[in-house]
Parts: structure tokens; C-alpha cells; sequence
């Protein structure tokens, strides 16, 4: 029997057939929507009198355009409030389950599926949106989809695909101290560019993806869409299961104990080859933040900055060869489906506990989810930011787009966990920076770029 990669082995097991093309009809076990990239494959699908193929494999939620505030007498401009009465009427009409606003589960739809129990190991999953590639941390296909393809998949619960290559991206050993996985992806890009995955589907393996949590693994798999990848995934482990037994949706009794035993059988086989391979080294990788309008121009915090992009450049109004450490901040953003989970506010109030924020900076905490904020109150993480001057807010996709009103003013400097700095991403003239829930907790303290590792007793910087 051929070895195969853990891409292969999944798209092997839903692949319908083969086109004369080369092309495949691939089949989809899970389909989420929200509502921006929906209504008009809704519209499509009714002009041409289609029923919902198997509205029992679709989720929806409300998160792009919602306000993170007020949320029980919301106000949203007419646009986002006419997407959203669209969402809420189509699930009505087509049978689809929806979590709107206030709703118990409702939340951004790459942290809810996880948290759910819906993302699972050797599914395929597709939304249109392109961070779907967060759920391949579960060792899934999944990847997003653009409006024509969501009304395919509404109306036949397939697509039609080129098969991709693979990459393999090893990382070997362990990250130091204060070295996030946010900060281990931003190195990845920064080194091979936001073009080095084009065309292919990419694992990451090694010991330093290996050690990090479901909720790290989430943050690589959710930025392989920045290196210009169709997906990222991490083989399933123990790690996995433990994260996944007893949610709502996951398997219980035996059919737990089967799924597991099919779970483990969703590896790389050791042979198996790929059209590219990568490797790295843990140790080399330091505190990371971005310095231009785009998630490969990232550098040690206590880098330089390169000569590399004038206009990028001007547009942050920065120069090459500065320092980034002091340049003030004047937002701090924390959340999306990057870094809107409850290790991440956990992260981020380790660090700003028995603190200050400080007062000339707008901080902005948005829980991925109405789980998330529950857990955030449960566990007292509310209480700690409060008493250090921060508000806890609530989930939405928020300030990582600006579809609703968290918007960085023009010329206004934010550091912003989310997953892209283009210009104009958090709202006109915004200068956004990418970095972790540390740096930014350290920002929203000091008020300028900070060293994370020099503020907390437990993270050193390096020597």
C-alpha cells in the first residue's frame, strides 16, 4: 500500500470522482455560514428553485457585523442590519440551525465549531470566509469558499476542487518562555512570505507544534491562509481528544470510543512524502510583531526594522532601521478568531493583573464567543481586568475588520492580535500591528511597544 500524507488519507476518503479536467467532486461534511458571504448564495439558490441539499450539515452564526457592546438593544448601520435580518430569515426559510446574537452559542464561527464540538478530526469543513483554515488544527480539511461556492454546497454538499500539494512545516523543540504561538506563526511567515504556501495544503509537525495546546494549534492553522496556503492542519493526539471529550456536539459513549479509534489512525504515515518541506528550529523564534501592511513583515520585537517596503513604510509612518520597542500605541485590540479565546484572555490577564492599563490607551477586549465571556466571568478574568482598568466587551468578529463600529481612527497605531495589518483593515488609515495576547497586554500597560518578557516574573528576555 502507498504511504500517505494525512492530507492525502482525508481527501482520498471524500473524494466523489475525478473529472476529465483533473478536477474533483469533493464531498463536504461541514458547512458554516454567517452573514456576509450568505445572502447572496441564499438569492441564488431560490432564483433557481433548489432546495438546501442538507441543511442538518449547516451551521450559522452572527459575527462579522455585530456590535460589541449593547448587544441586547443593538445598533448596527443599515448594511450589517440588513445582512443580519437576511441571515436570520434565510436559516427561518431553508431549516438551518442559527446562533444569533445572545443566543447561548453564538459567537465567531472558527471559535464556536471547536468549542462546540461540530470541528472534528477527518472531517472536511468549508465557510466563506477564509480563516475556515483555523478548524484544520483538529486534522480537517477545511478551508473557505467564495459566495458561487457556498451556494454549490447549499444546493449538492460538494465542490469542485484541484487537488492541492502538500507541505510538510516541521518546527523542532520548544518555545522559550513568553514565545507564544501567535508569535511562532508570525516568524513562519516572516521567513517564508506571504506567498510560500500558494497552491498547497500544509501540516505542521514537530515537537514545538506538538507541545502547544488545541488553542495554539487553532492560531497556526487559522494564519496558514497568510502565507498564501489553502489550508493548514495538525494531525489529531491526545491532546485532541482531551480537548473534544464531552462537548456539546462531540461523540459520547461508544460512539466516543469509536471515533477515537479512527482518530488515531489520522497521521502522516512515517514515509509519506510531500512536494515541499520545511524545518525549523523553536529556539530561534522570539516575541514577534508586525511593522508593515502585511503578516510576513514581522520581526523581533527588539528587531529592527527593515529597509524593505517604502510604502508600507510611510503608510505606518515608521523608518527603516528604528527600533520598534517605545513607539506609542494608541489602541490595543484583543480578540477574533485568532486570538479571541479563553487561553488568550487567560494570557492576557496573567499579565495585566495587580496593573494599571495605561491612560492614554483604548483597549478593547472582545471575547470569541458568548462561551468565552462566560468563562472569562467564571473564572474571574472579568474581575481582573476590570480592576486594572480594562471592559470586558462582547463577541464579535469586531476590530480585526471593522465591519461594525470598532474602528481604529486614520493615523491612529493599534496592536492588534487579529490575523491581518492591510492598509485600511481596522478601519480607514488605521496602522495595525500583529502580535500576541502578551505583547499586547504589555502595550495596554506601558502605552508603547513593550518587551513582554520584562514585565512578567515568569518571562525572561532572551540574552
Amino acid at each position: 500500500m502507498m504511504s500517505k500524507s494525512l492530507f492525502d488519507k482525508i481527501w482520498d476518503l471524500h473524494e466523489v470522482s475525478v473529472l476529465d479536467d483533473g478536477s474533483s467532486v469533493f464531498y463536504i461534511d461541514r458547512h458554516f455560514l454567517h452573514e456576509v458571504t450568505s445572502p447572496q448564495a441564499f438569492a441564488g439558490l431560490e432564483a433557481r428553485g433548489l432546495p438546501f441539499f442538507r441543511p442538518e450539515l449547516a451551521i450559522a452564526t452572527m459575527d462579522h457585523n455585530i456590535p460589541t457592546t449593547g448587544q441586547m438593544n443593538p445598533v448596527m448601520g443599515a448594511e450589517s442590519a440588513l445582512q443580519v435580518a437576511r441571515l436570520r430569515e434565510n436559516c427561518e426559510k431553508f431549516g438551518i440551525e442559527l446562533y444569533g446574537m445572545n443566543h447561548p452559542r453564538n459567537g465567531i464561527v472558527h471559535v464556536i465549531g471547536p468549542e462546540l464540538g461540530l470541528t472534528r478530526p477527518g472531517l472536511t469543513i468549508v465557510c466563506g470566509d477564509s480563516h475556515t483554515s483555523t478548524h484544520g488544527a483538529f486534522g480537517t480539511i477545511a478551508f473557505g469558499i467564495g459566495t458561487s461556492e457556498v451556494e454549490m454546497v447549499m444546493a449538492s454538499q460538494c465542490l469542485i476542487q484541484r487537488r492541492p500539494k502538500t507541505m510538510r512545516i516541521t518546527v523542532n523543540g520548544i518555545l522559550k518562555e513568553g514565545v507564544t504561538s501567535k508569535d511562532l506563526i508570525l516568524y513562519l511567515i516572516a521567513k517564508l512570505g506571504t506567498g510560500a504556501g500558494t497552491g498547497y495544503f500544509v501540516e505542521f509537525a514537530g515537537q514545538a507544534i506538538r507541545s502547544l495546546s488545541m488553542e495554539g494549534r487553532m492560531t497556526i492553522c487559522n494564519m496558514a491562509i497568510e502565507m498564501g496556503a489553502r489550508g493548514g492542519l495538525i494531525a489529531p493526539d491526545e491532546v485532541t481528544f482531551n480537548y473534544l471529550k464531552g462537548r456539546e456536539f462531540s461523540p459520547a459513549g461508544d460512539d466516543w470510543e469509536n471515533a477515537v479509534s479512527y482518530w488515531k489512525t489520522l497521521q502522516s504515515d512515517e514515509d509519506a512524502l510531500f512536494d515541499c518541506e520545511k524545518i525549523f528550529e523553536a529556539a530561534d523564534i522570539a516575541p514577534m510583531i508586525t511593522w508593515g501592511t502585511n503578516p510576513g513583515a514581522g520581526i523581533p520585537i527588539d528587531g529592527i526594522i527593515p529597509d524593505q517596503d517604502s510604502k508600507a513604510l510611510s503608510y505606518m509612518g515608521l523608518k527603516a532601521g528604528d527600533s520598534l520597542l517605545g513607539q506609542k500605541i494608541d489602541y490595543v485590540f484583543v480578540g477574533s478568531c485568532t486570538n479571541g479565546r479563553i487561553e488568550d484572555l487567560r494570557e492576557f490577564a496573567t499579565l495585566v493583573k495587580g496593573h494599571k492599563k495605561a491612560a492614554d490607551v483604548t483597549v478593547w477586549i472582545v471575547p470569541g464567543s458568548k462561551q468565552v465571556e462566560k468563562q472569562a466571568q467564571e473564572e474571574g478574568i472579568e474581575t481582573i481586568l476590570n480592576e486594572a482598568g480594562f471592559e470586558l466587551r462582547q463577541p464579535g468578529c469586531s476590530a480585526c475588520l471593522a465591519m461594525n463600529d470598532d474602528k481604529i481612527p486614520s493615523g491612529k497605531y493599534c496592536i492588534s492580535t487579529s490575523n491581518r495589518n492591510f492598509e485600511g483593515r481596522q478601519g480607514p488609515g488605521a496602522r495595525t500591528l500583529l502580535a500576541s495576547p502578551l505583547t499586547a497586554a504589555a502595550a495596554a500597560l506601558t502605552g508603547h511597544i513593550t518587551d513582554p518578557r520584562t514585565l512578567h516574573p515568569h518571562l525572561h528576555p532572551h540574552p
